[in-house]
């Protein structure tokens, strides 16, 4: 994919994920999530190649700074990901995240142990983190799941399920919240299972 038809993406995927946009040019300038995913996919660039790691972390630290959102260089992240307000997010080393993901602001997908293996999750295709969730270790989150605003996460998530409450508490989703999710302005705000 060309650099321009990821950027023609991103900008889509921003404005079917946020009402409040009105035009790519504001989206562009003051999305602080999307600043942090373009920096992420420079980053995780120069990750690959293990004498250009020093200077992915200093650039990743960079763009925590000026962003509010830390996105460790090594976490590999999917097509058409979204993070909302941006403000808080972290994304560890190991983390892995899938496509049209969908993050509130203050989420973590954080370890539990300090063993250089994988520690993070990994979040499945068209999953929707709620603001302030904590998703920690190396779980898996099912595809088409949906976890609630400040749920704690630390086991496995079936998918199709939703996740709420300390620790969380996995259940179906209902019938009625089954539906296709075609478009991706379509998704169901975690935040209605609280």
């Amino acid at each position: 994919m060309s650099f321009w038809s990821r950027l023609s993406e991103d900008l889509k995927t921003a404005r079917t994920h946020d009402p409040a946009a009105r035009s790519d040019v504001e989206i562009a300038l003051n999305y602080s999530g999307l600043h942090a995913i373009w920096v992420h996919r420079l980053t995780h660039r120069l990750w690959q190649r293990p004498d250009r790691r020093l200077l992915a972390r200093t650039l990743s630290q960079l763009a925590r700074f000026l962003t509010g959102v830390e996105i460790h260089p090594g976490a590999s992240i999917g097509r058409r990901f979204f993070i909302d307000h941006g403000m808080g997010v972290v994304i560890g080393e190991t983390a892995e995240i899938g496509d049209d993901v969908m993050l509130y602001h203050g989420v973590t997908l954080g370890g539990r142990s300090l063993a250089k293996v994988k520690r993070h999750p990994t979040v499945g295709d068209r999953v929707v983190i709620g603001a302030g969730a904590k998703v920690l270790g190396p779980i898996e989150i099912g595809a088409d799941s949906a976890i609630g605003a400040n749920a704690v996460v630390v086991k496995d998530v079936p998918e199709d399920s939703i996740v709420t409450g300390i620790p969380g508490k996995v259940r179906p989703r209902t019938p009625e919240k089954k539906q296709p999710l075609v478009d991706p302005s379509t998704y169901i705000d975690p935040a209605m299972w609280i």
